[in-house]
């Protein structure tokens, strides 16, 4: 998924349609019910479940110092800068008093504003769940919210403190914990031992309807899915309309852009150049391709051809380079970028999910094939050669002008009032020069092709082997933990929460959301393509929706969609009450008329009409005056699809005798950038670095 993870949009328990993947690792036995009383001992050791004080089951994050304090359930990060934390109430009226009461007994004395309560649909036995998130101020770098939960007359609050960097690096074993507690005695649904039902015209009806009115409640003009049982397709097309305003409808043969779902399609071309010998998959990736360095060179010697694609070495989620870079940048610019880039947790600990070393993967693999040769090219011949042309993927492409001259869907995004609005493709185009991580297009009768293969084991629904069987499963293999019950193998989420394997991935780009999944032991599978970024609300719903209909699960879905619209349209009308427009004059005033960042290049500052305009490279956004509780000023930018970067005014710096100019500061969760103001012309040196003369106002 290369959509970027912006600090600002980093969290984890307010936003539900991420926490549906992020989640795995069994319980295993139950401990006695009296709990340890300041008792402290490294979670990963202890892999047990653990009990709260009345009795509820949960497993602790691995890697965490878990500590028992009476009702109070405490684990600490290994870094020590973030906490969750369990309270396990004896009673509460509702929801707000529990929580009330669990900060009390966490955080004596706790006074921060509450940003949003939004309720989350009954799970795992519990009948009631609300989740609460609180203010905080950009420079704070904070992560603070907590989520209640119900069963019967019973109240258990989850609790999370902690610095954005952590809380991302460490978001997988956060949200096993999240997911594995579960009331006392409850029972996980599993759909072992049962015979899936065939998906008949009725139950492909109803799945049909389940997403047209998923279409209606977020507002998603145009919808391609496709449906497999019994290794067959037994539909594939569309429901709504390519873009806002138009007549012309979704078909079989509309393409989208399928986002992060090309990072499976790169597994299986090195499974190929596994195949005829040209890589191996525990081949160190520097021994392939001499080019490949990261900026840790004891990692850089670690990485094998393997972990390129299981976003197990540490390298973080780093894609503000590549979303503010140069669109007509070579493939091999992958490569500069990496080798200025560090791991931020050890080889192996924890699922980071890293864009440019997928890139890195497809274009390894391109070069095995063709050594010598432009790895763009090569990957991109080489992809229609091995598997889109050998597939049938007759649309499916990496070239943008070609998708859109033909039958295809245009992006939609939410306003500042929450509403669908055309978005630009602009931003999507940055993408390209990393394309075997997420730049693919296709349509739902090509993408039903792609998943009939994994369902064939490496063959084409025809029979050809494209992939031997051997090297085909080892893309299956787990490589680290997402979350409970699911690990990402190569490419590929491998996700047995109910007991049945069920393999996926997502992808996201402005404007567009996309999944694809199969369960490799039925036959059964399914892609969906969005044109909207209220779309991925309507993902996981949809697979929950497939999985009750075969297997008679627990009715889940409609209430899932139910709430992620209530949900959307609270989130929004919260954004706009924090957000001033028209930016007052003293805060235009306050701007310079450019900005640099070496690492991010320029910034264009436009003040016409009353309204702001950021512009960057190849893309800008309208953005509005946002003002923190500690009287911190940020501009956020606020165009359909790209709403939310946030830019913090920083602490003005002297210059000379001429009036000093403050830097704009730009974050992801792990890493913070400057834009100085500047004058002049900007220009790139030999090593990529952006610079321009400094100035003052």
């Amino acid at each position: 998924m290369p959509r970027p993870s912006l600090a600002n949009k980093h969290r984890l328990l307010a936003t539900g349609a991420a926490a549906t993947w992020l989640c795995s690792v069994l319980l295993a036995a139950a401990l006695p019910a009296t709990p340890l009383r300041a008792a402290e001992a490294p979670a990963a050791a202890a892999a047990a479940s653990q009990q709260t004080a009345t009795g509820h089951t949960f497993s602790p994050p691995e890697g965490f110092v878990l500590k028992n304090e009476g009702r109070l359930s405490l684990m600490t990060a290994p870094e020590g800068d973030a906490t969750l934390a369990i309270a396990d109430l004896a009673e509460a009226k509702d929801a707000d008093s529990a929580v009330a009461q669990a900060w009390a007994l966490f955080k004596p004395g706790f006074k921060r504003s509450l940003r949003l309560a939004t309720p989350r649909p009954p799970r795992h036995g519990w009948e009631e769940q609300r989740v609460y998130d609180y203010e905080t101020s950009p420079n704070e770098r904070l992560v603070l919210q907590a989520m209640a939960r119900r069963a019967g007359s019973r109240w258990v609050v989850l609790m999370l403190e902690g610095s954005e960097a952590t809380i991302e690096k460490r978001g997988s074993p956060i949200n096993q914990t999240f997911s594995s507690l579960r009331p006392q005695g409850y029972q996980r649904e599993s759909f072992v031992g049962r015979k899936p039902l065939p998906l008949t015209p009725e139950r492909i009806a109803a799945l049909k309807a389940f997403l047209a009115q998923g279409m209606k409640a977020l507002d998603v003009p145009g919808v391609g899915f496709s449906l497999i049982d019994g290794n067959k397709v037994v539909f594939e097309g569309g429901l709504g309309v390519r873009a806002m305003g138009s007549t012309k409808p979704v078909d079989a043969d509309t393409v989208f852009m399928a986002a992060s779902n090309t990072k499976a399609m790169t597994t299986a071309l090195l499974a190929q150049a596994v195949d005829a010998g040209r890589l191996r998959w525990d081949q160190p990736a520097a021994q392939a391709f001499p080019g490949f360095k990261l900026a840790d060179p004891g990692v850089t010697q670690q990485v094998l051809i393997k972990h390129l694609v299981c976003a197990c070495t540490g390298m973080p989620r780093q894609d503000l380079e590549w979303l503010f870079g140069e669109v007509k940048a070579p493939a091999s610019s992958t490569f500069d970028q990496l080798s200025l880039m560090k791991p931020t947790s050890q080889f192996g600990e924890v699922f980071q999910y890293s864009n440019l070393m997928v890139a890195a993967g497809g274009y390894i693999a391109a070069s095995a094939f063709a050594p010598g040769q432009d790895v763009g090219l090569a990957y991109d011949r080489l992809m229609r050669d091995k598997l889109f042309g050998p597939l049938g993927m007759k649309n499916t492409t990496f070239d943008f002008a070609q998708a859109l001259r033909g039958n295809h869907a245009e992006p939609h995004g939410d306003d500042l009032m929450g509403r669908t609005r055309p978005a630009r493709m602009d931003l999507n185009y940055t993408i390209v020069p990393a394309r075997p991580a997420g730049a693919v297009w296709t349509s739902p009768r090509d993408f039903s092709r792609y998943v009939l293969m994994e369902l064939g084991q490496g063959r084409t629904p025809e029979g050809q082997i494209l992939i031997s069987e051997p090297n085909w499963r080892a893309r299956y293999a787990p490589q680290v933990m997402v979350g409970e019950d699911i690990h990402y193998g190569m490419g590929l989420m491998i996700d047995r929460q109910q007991g049945v394997t069920v393999v996926r991935h997502g992808g996201d780009m402005i404007g567009f959301h996309s999944d694809m999944f199969w369960l490799p032991d039925f036959g059964i599978g399914g892609t969906i393509l969005t044109n909207s970024d209220s779309g991925v609300l309507l993902r996981g719903p949809f697979l929950r929706k497939l999985l009750e209909i075969v297997f008679e699960g627990k009715p889940e879905a409609d209430e899932r969609l139910r709430l992620a619209a209530l949900n959307r349209h609270a989130e929004a009308k919260r954004a706009r009450e924090l957000l001033t427009l028209p930016v007052p004059k003293a805060s235009m005033e306050a701007l310079n008329a450019g900005y640099v960042s070496k690492e991010l290049g320029p910034i264009q500052v436009g003040k016409k009409g009353g309204k702001l305009d950021f512009r960057f490279q190849h893309w800008h956004s309208e953005v509005a005056l946002r003002k923190a509780e500690d009287g911190t000023q940020s501009f956020m930018t606020i165009d359909p699809g790209i709403g939310g970067i946030e830019f913090v005014l920083g602490a003005a710096k002297p210059a000379g005798g001429a009036r000093a100019a403050a830097p704009l500061i730009l974050r992801d969760a792990q890493h913070e950038y400057e834009f100085a103001p500047a004058c002049g012309r900007w220009k790139q040196d030999d090593s990529g670095a952006w610079t321009a003369a400094a100035c003052g106002r």
